[in-house]
């Protein structure tokens, strides 16, 4: 009862006509980037936080959950009429979506997604709403020794799931982690790795990291290819609307869609995971326990449900670590962690304690995102795929432009260019020789809290760091971590085995 009331004050909040501007605002964004040639749904939101400086902490909060709403349901459009993933969330979606569009019934695949977006979103609310206070409640018992050992095992599921070398995913968290450590020691106030230049003595920003290597990196790498997406080659006088599933047909699958939103929300919480995880692993399940599971590929409509409701759901289950425990489920959420520590906000087990309004407020935004964006993807879907007109060139100066604006009013620092410069290089480096930009971010996002962690630990007990495996719950963590870590090499040295 109590939390219905809290949720109810967020509501009044939000529905303020700024926070409510902020949200329209995001839903479309987070569509227009799902949609737009050579963006991404991070690179998007990483876009839109410099814009957020200026902005008290909910409507930036209210307008990067929009978007990362919105931004997991846009892409469907592209992919259903066109067969152009406007995410790679989308590439499950498509081999069900597209067929069906391609046998005569695009408006009746997009009435299936739109249902799963709804769907999957509302579940995700609800499980937010009921999970989160008791996951924070019993995360209040930690002390140092479990945060240390839960930021360690998001550090190593984040190198697990980092695809394709794991070697080079370790390599990437390791970079990321030594540029965390530029600066000044917050515990001892000792320099390190400034080199006697004044602007590393302040440290380096994540807020660089983020937009040089997902934004630069991105534009630079499409730069080598020749900009080879140059406008659309889609058939946009296809008609195109939207035929809503009935409520028999709702029915009949229900086992799917409550199959792939718990595959959402608990692909969500790990850490790294995040959206187009949940949507493969969704389509996986339902091709092994579905009932049509073997005529998946067909254009049916279980291959619509299961990856677009995992994709909506997960970002449920992303925001519940990140609010309880500052440890960001995705992408999406790392950059939005950015976004609470830069309006002075850290999230974690006290959150409710110190903030219980505010976090009820984005719930209550999240309800009202969902909502949004299905009544606006409805009407909006003929303009929305317009814009694949656009020269993917045009898009990328204007993404030049923004990484740019945003770096300089991060400190007013010309210096900021540079570095954010070197950052675009260094991500199209990683691209071109397969290396997981992912991993280092969240290094750079998470070392700094790892190390408050670890020298806290170190402080309060006496220099014992075995004091990690003698505690039950960051023993067990611990535990977790390595086996997140040594899994995924078994995985790979069988499958190099069985090849050879």
């Amino acid at each position: 009862m109590e939390a219905l009331v809290h949720l109810g004050n967020g509501f009044l909040q939000v529905l303020q006509p700024m926070n409510l501007l902020v949200l329209f605002i995001g839903l479309v964004l987070g569509m227009l980037v799902a949609v737009l040639p050579g963006l991404t749904l991070v690179m998007g939101v990483v876009l839109a936080l410099p814009f957020t400086y200026s902005m008290e902490l909910l409507p930036a909060i209210i307008l990067l959950t929009a978007m990362y709403v919105s931004g997991t349901y846009g892409g469907a459009f592209t992919a259903i009429l066109f067969r152009i993933p406007g995410e790679p969330i989308d590439v499950p979606l498509l081999w069900d979506g597209y067929t069906m569009a391609r046998k005569g019934q695009p408006a009746k695949a997009l009435g299936w997604t739109l249902f799963s977006a709804l769907g999957g979103g509302l579940v995700m609310v609800m499980v937010m709403v009921l999970a989160s206070a008791p996951v924070a409640k019993f995360a209040l018992t930690f002390s140092s020794p479990e945060y240390f050992a839960i930021i360690v095992f998001g550090l190593a599921s984040v190198v697990s799931l980092g695809g394709g070398s794991i070697t080079n995913a370790a390599i990437s968290l390791m970079l990321g982690l030594l540029i965390a450590t530029v600066g000044v020691d917050s515990i001892y106030g000792a320099e390190r790795f400034a080199f006697g230049v004044p602007f590393l003595q302040d440290g380096i920003e994540y807020l660089l990291v983020m937009v040089g290597a997902y934004g630069l990196g991105e534009v630079f790498t499409r730069m080598e290819k020749g900009f080879a997406g140059d406008g659309a080659s889609a058939d946009t006088d296809r008609r195109i609307n939207t035929e809503f599933p009935t409520l028999a047909e709702m029915i009949k699958l229900k086992m799917t869609f409550l199959r792939s939103s718990l595959v959402g929300i608990v692909v969500g919480i790990i850490p790294g995971a995040g959206a187009t995880v949940a949507s493969f692993v969704a389509y996986g399940a339902e091709g092994q326990y579905g009932k049509r599971g073997k005529e998946l590929g067909s254009g049916i409509a279980e291959g619509i449900i299961a990856p677009q409701t995992a994709a909506t759901s997960s970002v449920g289950g992303a925001m519940i670590p990140l609010l309880t425990m500052g440890i960001p489920g995705s992408g999406a959420t790392a950059i939005i962690l950015g976004a609470f520590l830069l309006h002075g906000m850290q999230p974690g087990p006290q959150v409710f304690v110190t903030s219980g309004p505010f976090v009820y407020a984005v719930f209550a935004s999240m309800f009202l995102g969902v909502i949004g964006m299905c009544i606006l993807g409805f009407f909006a879907i003929k303009p929305l795929v317009k814009v694949l007109e656009l020269p993917e060139a045009v898009v990328s100066a204007f993404v030049v432009m923004f990484c740019f604006i945003g770096a300089f009013a991060a400190r007013n620092n010309l210096s900021d260019l540079y570095v954010i410069t070197a950052f675009g290089i260094l991500g199209y480096l990683f691209e071109k020789f397969k290396f997981p930009i992912a991993p280092m971010v969240l290094g750079v996002i998470l070392g700094p809290l790892a190390e408050s962690s670890f020298m806290t630990m170190m402080v309060s007990h006496g220099n014992d760091w075995t004091v990690l495996m003698g505690r039950p719950i960051s023993a067990t963590v611990m535990v977790l971590a390595v086996v997140a870590l040594v899994y995924p090499i078994q995985r790979q040295l069988r499958e190099k085995t069985r090849r050879n």
